[in-house]
Order: structure tokens, then C-alpha cells, then sequence
């Protein structure tokens, strides 16, 4: 079996010239990054409406039809789900499309689900010339970053879902308020995600802050994932292992430790696997091979656990061409798919 590339893409680059460009950079698998797809021309329908069957098989048959696989379906729609992070009105409405979405993507065959339960979201980062050569790149820098206003009503996540929302904001979020809805929606889900054969797959907080914008986070340190995978117990309950974030934290385990301690439990659904600069509250996005983490000691981790799903690049900073985008993730997919290879040959 053994490790397997992947390339994660957002709506707009659902296309079968990226598919084949992915297919050619040595990747079998695609992660469909799909908040926005709603709101794409691709789904004249409005962006709460849940995922169909139809076009969960339909992406999965384009992506097939170029010779790939769908590794994963990462994030839902905010509009899907804002009143289960909020313990809004249309929590338990809400949560019944999450299930039709979880039935829908495992009668077409898509296997994990990642998800980011999260209030502020991804948010402040900043962009400049910071990897190797003066790449670009991102990174979060606490001088850089924005001030952290309260997150105003009708958003959620850095979306908008209702521009009519009266005047305010949600005000404080506390651990224990987000850890309890985490509860509500891993007992909820679990069993259906069970039942459809797909895994739910939680992305650690990107930043790795304890708090944004006056709400909590849940993942901020390697060792929180672990609470999260005992709430629930199941192998549907797993870590969309985010090896970027995990670098950037500090806590009682580096990320050494998380590889062993997660992949060690088979907990790892799927990796974003990219390196960086630094440490929470300062760090910076790096080239595979350029930044703090041994790369190919995390690859042995991995190898080592029998770990045997899907890693893609995640970020990587852009080359100075006529397709940066593209030119870094050929890069960084290269890169990998050489180190994985000589590991395998060696054991």
C-alpha cells in the first residue's frame, strides 16, 4: 500500500487541466476544498443547500475520469453549519443536512470528511517575500496581524451568511461553550459517519492561539487532539493532520510526537504536510525542504506507524514564473514523492 500524494484544490481549480497537471506532478488523489463552491456557476442554488448525491458523483467522476481518486470532501460550507458552531436556532435543522451530506458522500464513494470547527477561523495572515529566494509566502506575524475585533453577528469563519444580521457581535466564546458543541456534533455525527463508511477528519486552529477575536480555540496544542479523539471514541473520529499547524505550536509534544502519538493510534485520516519558520505567535510558510521540521524524519514517522493514506502539500510558497501556483505544488509533490519512495525502498 504505502503513502500516497495528493493534491488538495479549491472550487475554482475543479478542472480537468489541473486534475491531469496533479496526475503528470506524481499525485493519485485530489482534496476537494469546497467552501465556495455554492457560490460558484458550477451550483445555481443557494449556498445552504446541502450537497447532493449527484454532484458529490459527478466531482468524483471527474476527478476519476483523469485517472485520480478523491481522497476527501475539506470543509464544509459555513452557510451548512453556522448554528452548529454558534449553538444557534437551526442547530439540530442544520446538523440533519450535515448527516444527508455525511450519507450522500459515502453512497459516492468519498471516504473522509475534514473539517475545522472553528468560530474566527483562519484568520491574519500576512503575505511577503519570506521563503528561500524571496518567495512568496504566508505566514502569521503578531505585529503584522489585524486587531482582533469581536466577530460581528451574521458571520462566521470570515463568512457572511446573513448581511441582514442585526447590529453587534457574538461576543466571548469559551472553551468550554466550544468544546461542548464539538460534543453535540461528534455524538451526532459519528454514528452516521460510521454507518456511511467516512471518516470525520478535525484540522487543528490555524492560528494555534488559545484565543481569536474572542473566542476560544480547540486545537492549539498537539496534545488537544487527543481530548477531541476521546470524546467520541471510533475510527470515524480522526485528525485531519495538519503537520504545518502542528509545527507551528507549542506545547508539551513537538511534532515528532504528534506523528507518533496519532499516527501510532491510526488516527490520521489524511495529512497537510508542508513546513515553516518559527513558532506561534510568529512563523512563516516555507518551501518542503527549507524550513524547521525534518521532513524526511516526519515521512519515516509516518512510514514507521504504517500510516498508508493521503498527504498533499497543502500551502507551499509560489516560484517566481508564469504559474507560481502551479510550479510550487510540482515542487513540493516531486520533492515527496522522491523521499517517499527511497523510504520505502529502504524497509
Amino acid at each position: 500500500m504505502g503513502m500516497k500524494l495528493g493534491l488538495g484544490l479549491y472550487p475554482r481549480l475543479l478542472t480537468a487541466e489541473n486534475f491531469r497537471f496533479a496526475k503528470q506532478a506524481g499525485a493519485s488523489h485530489i482534496v476537494l476544498h469546497l467552501p465556495g463552491y455554492s457560490k460558484t456557476v458550477t451550483r445555481p442554488v443557494p449556498a445552504e443547500e446541502v450537497w447532493t448525491y449527484e454532484e458529490l458523483r459527478d466531482l468524483r467522476s471527474a476527478v476519476n475520469a483523469e485517472g485520480l481518486e478523491v481522497a476527501a470532501i475539506e470543509n464544509f460550507e459555513p452557510e451548512h453549519w453556522y448554528d452548529v458552531l454558534l449553538d444557534g436556532p437551526r442547530r439540530e435543522a442544520q446538523m440533519e443536512g450535515l448527516k444527508t451530506i455525511i450519507r450522500n458522500m459515502g453512497r459516492a464513494g468519498i471516504p473522509v470528511m475534514g473539517y475545522n470547527f472553528s468560530l474566527a477561523g483562519v484568520w491574519g495572515r500576512a503575505q511577503g517575500p519570506w521563503a528561500r529566494g524571496g518567495a512568496k509566502s504566508v505566514g502569521y506575524i503578531e505585529e503584522l496581524a489585524p486587531a482582533q475585533d469581536p466577530i460581528p453577528n451574521g458571520m462566521v469563519w470570515n463568512t457572511v451568511y446573513d448581511p441582514q444580521a442585526p447590529a453587534g457581535n457574538i461576543g466571548r466564546v469559551t472553551q468550554e461553550q466550544l468544546w461542548s458543541r464539538l460534543e453535540y456534533f461528534l455524538k451526532e455525527l459519528v454514528p452516521v459517519a460510521e454507518e456511511a463508511n467516512v471518516r470525520l477528519a478535525l484540522h487543528p486552529d490555524d492560528p494555534p492561539l488559545p484565543e481569536l477575536r474572542q473566542t476560544a480555540r480547540l486545537v492549539y496544542k498537539p496534545e488537544l487532539y487527543q481530548r477531541v479523539l476521546d470524546l467520541v471514541p471510533s475510527h470515524a473520529n480522526a485528525c485531519e493532520f495538519c503537520q504545518g499547524t502542528i509545527s507551528e505550536m507549542v506545547g508539551e509534544m513537538d511534532v515528532y510526537d504528534a506523528i507518533e502519538a496519532y499516527a501510532g493510534q491510526q488516527k490520521i485520516a489524511y495529512v497537510h504536510f508542508r513546513n515553516v519558520k518559527g513558532k506561534v505567535p510568529n512563523y512563516y510558510e516555507m518551501f518542503v525542504d527549507d524550513g524547521e521540521v525534518d521532513m524526511v524524519k516526519a515521512l519515516r514517522l509516518y512510514h514507521r506507524h504504517g500510516f498508508d493514506g493521503v498527504l498533499i502539500p497543502d500551502h507551499t510558497p509560489g516560484l517566481e514564473c508564469a504559474a507560481p501556483w502551479h510550479a510550487g505544488m510540482a515542487y513540493a509533490l516531486g520533492w515527496m514523492r522522491g523521499v517517499i519512495g527511497m523510504i520505502e525502498r529502504e524497509s
